[in-house]
């Protein structure tokens, strides 16, 4: 599953010299290894051996539409967030009874566009959502099928502003009122509660938070049933961690000491396996990160050194509108020179083009020495790259390729001045 690697010194996308890839693409460029989105799709089956279950990947962490037609034509299902994730789930060959449709502020033409195309089920938050569900549904001669979001009040840790299931979060309802509302929604003549849904937080590292979650889900499974309440199915969510330091290791690289060593979907899969199969529910999933991250790198260039009496800069010309996580959550991924020449290794921030402070990749990060012109890898970009990027500064969004043994296509092109 290490699609990434160094053969003489030079960083390989599987069979491919990531040179080639910006002597024909230029940068900064998203390149994506197609055998990586295959493999960690059937990591994640796998983890299941055999037990009924449904994964609907998270399009919010990638929704390129060729990336979607890969995790399709593995079999997956989709959860969306929005009418425009749903197109292009649809458009990339989702079969629509494995889609849900996920978000607290569902408008109404894409609750009716959901319905239209019969998705498996709503995920819903609210009452009045459920009711403005239920009055579509009618007044369009559908049934709508939901599971009710609960919050479970769990702390999963990581940055705040990934956290989802604690009661200071928009996400979801009180765990205690989940009785009291799947009663009432079972009465409304256009609904029909399938079952619950929970997300309890994002990077996730720890199985025991996640069996903590699942633990939780076992016993209000128990306590609905014993209302009369038919609970058939039981979305656990996602959240599952990945690997981010130390991705790509060589002798001429400063070494990473990984915080989440032998972490993978898979295992963390099976940890929560045990109390979800005690429900007796279909089992249901929603990865995004742990299908996506690992498969692509932003390959970036040195335009100059800068150095000041504190601290010496590495500016490269791609930056937040191209890569926010390190700005928006302050999280850390590995960069590496795409070519290790034995440089000595210093101690630079990496920061992009855009008039901000805030506008960095890395901070503080021990590298090999690089110069003008020089490129750089940043690792792990697969999850919450393109997707959050943006013209701030004018800055014309990168080109996307994928990269299939030794054939590179592109998946999305460059932006155009035209685009703006």
């Amino acid at each position: 599953m290490h699609e990434y690697h160094y053969n003489e010194n030079v960083l390989y996308c599987e069979e491919t010299d990531l040179h080639n890839a910006v002597a024909a693409y230029g940068t900064p460029l998203y390149v994506y290894s197609k055998q990586s989105l295959i493999d960690h799709c059937r990591h994640i089956e796998q983890a299941f051996d055999g037990t009924e279950h449904r994964t609907y990947y998270a399009a919010k962490a990638n929704a390129n539409r060729v990336v979607l037609g890969i995790i399709a034509r593995e079999g997956l299902g989709a959860d969306v967030g929005s009418g425009g994730e749903l197109h292009l789930a649809l458009e990339a060959g989702f079969d629509p009874r494995r889609i849900t449709f996920s978000g607290v502020g569902k408008r109404d033409d894409e609750i009716a566009a959901g319905l239209a195309a019969d998705v498996h089920a709503f995920n819903v938050e609210s009452p009045e959502e459920i009711e403005i569900i239920n009055t579509i549904a009618g007044r369009t001669g559908k049934t709508a099928r939901i599971l009710l979001r609960v919050n479970l009040d769990i702390d999963a840790g990581g940055h705040a502003y990934v956290s989802t299931s604690t009661r200071q979060n928009k996400f979801g309802i009180p765990w205690q009122k989940a009785g009291e509302i799947l009663r009432w929604a079972s009465s409304l003549q256009n609904i029909k509660a399938m079952g619950i849904h929970s997300h309890i937080g994002s990077q996730i590292t720890r199985e025991e938070t996640l069996r903590n979650g699942a633990e939780a889900l076992n016993k209000l499974v128990r306590d609905l049933r014993a209302l009369n309440l038919t609970i058939e199915d039981l979305d656990f969510g996602g959240g599952f961690g990945v690997q981010y330091k130390g991705y790509v290791q060589h002798p001429m690289l400063p070494r990473e000491v990984p915080e989440e060593e032998n972490l993978s979907a898979s295992s963390m899969v099976r940890a929560i396996l045990p109390s979800l199969k005690e429900t007796g529910c279909r089992i249901c999933i929603q990865p995004g990160r742990s299908i996506v991250a690992h498969s692509s790198v932003l390959l970036v260039a040195v335009v100059f050194r800068k150095a000041t009496q504190d601290k010496t800069f590495v500016v490269v010309d791609g930056g937040m509108n191209d890569l926010l996580r390190p700005s928006l959550y302050h999280s850390h991924h590995q960069i590496v020179p795409v070519h290790l020449q034995g440089m000595p290794h210093e101690v630079v921030d990496v920061v992009g083009p855009l008039c901000e402070s805030g506008d960095f990749l890395a901070l503080a990060r021990p590298l090999p020495r690089v110069n003008r012109g020089d490129l750089l890898a940043v690792l792990c970009t697969g999850a919450y790259g393109y997707v959050l990027s943006s013209n701030y500064n004018a800055r014309l969004r990168p080109a996307e390729v994928l990269i299939d043994g030794m054939n590179m296509s592109v998946i999305r092109k460059r932006e155009t001045f035209d685009d703006l």
